[in-house]
């Protein structure tokens, strides 16, 4: 080690830091500190740049659509318009503030980080125990740890009594691990070291003194850091299409200002006067308020996800939700419930499981466990060899019991209480008179008691295969029978079913004490089988993803067996499928992991660069990715999935920051539903794009046959400027609320190049936009031809645009639907806002003072059902044309499978 290297050069007598007693003992001076502290630098993790608020507000105004939007504000002031460009400029900046809002909550995952240290260690310096920043912390320095603890630094241990840390952060493990000093061990500073504790981890038990080897940007910790520094963020699926449509959209203007142009030249008409017209036609043809209904649209959905229990901090990923083909999930807490319970008790030729709702069933029926001297002496231990604490719970009207300890502890107390036996019923029958503390090397804790006959006993649990070896008898009914060849090989068979079936495995013995206890010549009670059970909705959301074409992967630190079994149960792990863990992803490249990747459901025992290599394998494959975790291992992958998901409860804050939604309840069932609700509200997107567009196509079809025609305009700037103020506004945010379509969740995810244009939705906005184009200039020419005035042609023609694009909307409701076939009452919030932009339309026709604004003239009612008349035909004609689209699609099908014909 380099800091060694440079500690040496100081020594009299150069020696490796094993041999330095002094530093051993005493740790470093202060000189020596200052030293290091000047070559390593603070013990901190670097932050990167911060993102200030000025250039969040500015990206709101690089978007296509919103450029193309500024463009015209400018031509609008150009022409005179002043309303109308004050009212692009206001929808422009409304837009840019709500999604300033939204992403205003800069990146701090790096800040997180930085608080994870503890702010305070006991370092040894110049021979004394003292309190310092952990800032100032250096290779080489001695520290003192004890429960509640957090490490302020990666270090090798020193002295060690029964310490055991919380490393889930690191590893995802939700098991505490056993720590043991190593004199023989290498400085090497490697993840899931027995001898190392690593920068913040938890200490959950024990205490003892380390040495520490990295410090900062160095350390476990900071590898991470520095990951998540280097992982770029790609812009979703519909940023892409947006600024895809924005680039159309540019397209179209420029086209109709140089066909206005050309046509109005070679008519003789004045240069000048033609390229204002132009310009004012390719303004209308933008649809100014679709950036903000996308904005609004999605702040809405974002709302409806938090009712769901999924909270959405980056704005366009709840679109991108609905594109996700792969969701790699963490097992602890989000498929299991996050609490081990001790599903089964097995003795001498018995059996019994312990259910959900607290009863012990043997070969099917409910029993009394402490009926059965084995299982009520099983139970006895599990209480009396405990640390745990019992404590009364009241929860939502219920009492209960909660045990507080370390996990497998808290599991064997609340089975036994299950069984009512709890440390206050014993206190009459036993007292605890000596521990004997788990260690690694052991394997097993055991306790001396007393019962009230004054007979002392040692009670003994820990690993199966240990606690059989300690023994020399096995308990039969009331007796104990030397254990034989065919005991041993029956409980390794009971043994190996339970571990195959992802339980984790303990024995249990005892024996009478005679003089010095001791841990042999044990009577070998039973095996207790305790998992983490998977979540009761997990099973479903799991089938409910299959259907929807969504593969679901398991990425756990947890031994493949467990893993595998745990997968199988729920119904991700199947037939065909592969197993991988980190050690033989660590031997495959990355070409020999994308050929495999598809296949693979369940990674085990993998680390914070095995999760970001799977992530990056399975992108390589074109899958949008759900990256789910709590653990500070998991940020760098959740970071650099499509979508990022942390934790709501167990997620650490660097997790929280560095992902795009957190589930408030840990369920994998509430990230199937923001699935469900990503892909809603892109087919809503879809369906108000449809309905824009094919609007403002009706709009720039009107005006533009009108000139071309050599007729007068057929409507003035105010009139449609009021026209997509009524229909471009709470219509089309309503037609984003809609309510999802019944097989929403069982079509195939959609790829996320996918042209929002695709299906031939193109077809449908051109074809319905060309109609209502049509219907409008018919009414104005026929009113014109009726009346001879201009204001009423421009009133009829200005009534019937309104009310077409009306109806128009509720038939944007499906794509494969006519208006006659659609439920029109399921979105009441669209049918509210129709019939408030209908009000308006009537006060600006039949109100004198609209009269003079907006130069209009009160309609007849034989003009007004003209007017409904001709509109009706365009829903008419639409539903003939899907009925059309739908026939040549059944063609194409019997085409594509034509054994479907036989």
């Amino acid at each position: 080690m380099k800091w060694l290297e440079f500690m040496n050069r100081d020594l009299s007598e150069p020696t490796p830091i094993r041999q330095q007693p002094a530093l051993e003992k005493k740790g470093l001076t202060s000189a020596q500190a200052e030293r290091l502290l000047a070559s390593y630098g603070e013990n901190r993790l670097k932050s990167g740049k911060k993102v200030k608020a000025l250039p969040i507000f500015v990206s709101q105004f690089r978007d296509a659509l919103v450029m193309i939007l500024l463009i015209s504000t400018a031509a609008s002031i150009f022409m005179g318009e002043l309303v109308e460009a004050i009212s692009i400029a206001v929808i422009v900046l409304a837009n840019a503030i709500m999604g300033f809002i939204q992403e205003f909550k800069t990146e701090k995952t790096l800040e997180a980080l930085k608080q994870m240290s503890a702010p305070m260690a006991k370092v040894y310096r110049n021979g004394e125990l003292v309190r310092l920043e952990t800032e100032k912390l250096v290779p080489g320095d001695v520290i003192e740890i004890e429960a509640g603890d957090r490490i302020p630094a990666d270090a090798i241990l020193l002295e060690s009594v029964s310490l055991q840390t919380d490393e889930s952060v690191l590893t995802g493990e939700s098991v505490p691990v056993h720590k043991q000093e190593n004199s023989s061990a290498a400085l090497e500073n490697k993840l899931n070291q027995p001898h190392l504790v690593y920068m913040g981890t938890t200490v959950t038990k024990g205490h003892g003194k380390a040495q520490i080897i990295s410090t900062g940007m160095s350390t476990q910790m900071g590898k991470i850091a520095h990951m998540l520094s280097e992982i770029k963020e790609d812009p979703t699926p519909l940023q892409n299409k947006l600024n895809e449509l924005g680039k159309l959209i540019g397209i179209g203007c420029l086209a109709v200002s140089a066909i206005v142009a050309v046509a109005g030249l070679l008519r003789g008409e004045p240069l000048m006067q033609m390229i204002i017209t132009g310009v004012s036609l390719a303004v209308a043809a933008v649809p100014e308020g679709l950036p903000a209904i996308v904005t609004i649209s999605l702040a809405l959905a974002v709302k409806r996800m938090i009712r769901r229990k999924a909270l959405i901090r980056k704005l366009h990923a709840v679109e991108t939700l609905g594109c996700t083909g792969v969701i790699c999930s963490d097992k602890t807490g989000t498929l299991t419930e996050n609490k081990m319970t001790v599903q089964q008790l097995i003795t001498f030729n018995q059996s019994v499981e312990i259910s959900h709702d607290n009863q012990f069933i043997e070969q099917g029926v409910p029993i009394k466990p402490t009926s059965n001297p084995t299982y009520k002496r099983i139970l006895e231990i599990c209480v009396l060899c405990n640390n745990a604490q019992l404590q009364h719970s009241h929860q939502k009207g219920k009492s209960g019991w909660k045990a507080v300890g370390e996990p497998t502890e808290t599991a064997l107390l609340l089975a036994a209480a299950k069984a009512g036996i709890t440390s206050e019923s014993l206190k009459t029958e036993y007292v605890r008179m000596e521990e004997i503390p788990f260690d690694s090397t052991r394997k097993c804790m055991s306790v001396i008691v007393k019962d009230k006959a004054g007979q002392e006993w040692i009670f003994t649990k820990g690993a199966y295969d240990v606690i059989l070896e300690k023994s020399s008898r096995i308990q039969q009914g009331n007796t104990a029978a030397m254990i034989t060849l065919a005991d041993k090989k029956r409980l390794e068979q009971q043994n190996n079913k339970m571990a195959g079936s992802g339980m984790r495995v303990l024995g249990f013995a005892y024996a009478p004490v005679s003089g010095t206890p001791q841990e042999k010549n044990l009577i070998f009670l039973g095996l207790s089988g305790m998992m983490d059970p998977p979540r009761k909705e997990a099973k479903q959301a799991v089938i409910t993803c299959r259907k929807a074409g969504v593969k679901t992967v398991m990425i756990t630190g947890d031994h493949k067996l467990t893993a595998c079994a745990i997968a199988k149960q729920i119904g991700i792990y199947q037939k065909g499928d592969l197993c991988l863990t980190g050690r033989e992803l660590e031997k495959m490249s990355d070409q020999d992991l994308d050929h495999v990747v598809q296949k693979v459901t369940v990674f085990a025992r993998v680390s914070p660069s095995h999760k970001l290599k799977i992530v990056r394998s399975l992108k390589r494959k074109g899958n949008v990715i759900a990256m789910t975790g709590d653990g500070v291992n998991d940020a760098p992958a959740i970071k650099e999935a499509n979508i990022g998901v942390s934790m709501g409860i167990t997620g650490s804050d660097v997790t929280k920051q560095a992902a795009d939604v957190i589930l408030l309840d840990d369920n994998f069932s509430t990230l199937v539903a923001a699935i469900e609700e990503g892909r809603v509200i892109y087919q809503n997107i879809r369906k108000f794009i449809r309905y824009l567009l094919s609007c403002n196509i009706g709009e720039v079809l009107t005006m533009f046959a009108g000139m071309l025609m050599g007729m007068p305009v057929p409507l003035l700037p105010m009139q449609i400027l009021l026209v997509n103020l009524v229909t471009d506004g709470l219509p089309a945010i309503s037609l984003g609320l809609d309510p999802a379509e019944k097989d929403v969740m069982k079509q195939r995810p959609r790829h996320p190049e996918e042209s929002i244009f695709a299906h031939g939705l193109v077809y449908t906005i051109i074809f319905r936009g060309v109609l209502i184009g049509l219907t409008t200039l018919t009414v104005f020419i026929t009113m014109f031809r009726m009346t001879l005035s201009v204001d009423a042609a421009r009133t009829g023609a200005f009534f019937t645009l309104v009310l077409t694009q009306l109806i128009h909307v509720f038939e944007c409701k499906s794509e494969t639907k006519s208006i006659f076939s659609i439920p029109l009452f399921n979105n009441m919030k669209l049918v509210g806002s129709v019939l408030i932009s209908a009000i308006i339309v009537l006060l600006a026709i039949y109100l004198p003072q609209c009269n003079l604004l907006f130069r209009t003239v009160p309609l007849s009612g034989i003009q007004l059902l003209l007017c409904f008349g001709i509109s009706m035909v365009v829903p008419i004609c639409n539903a003939i044309f899907l009925a059309v689209k739908k026939s040549f699609h059944k063609k194409d099908m019997l085409i594509a499978t034509p054994e479907q014909a036989e």
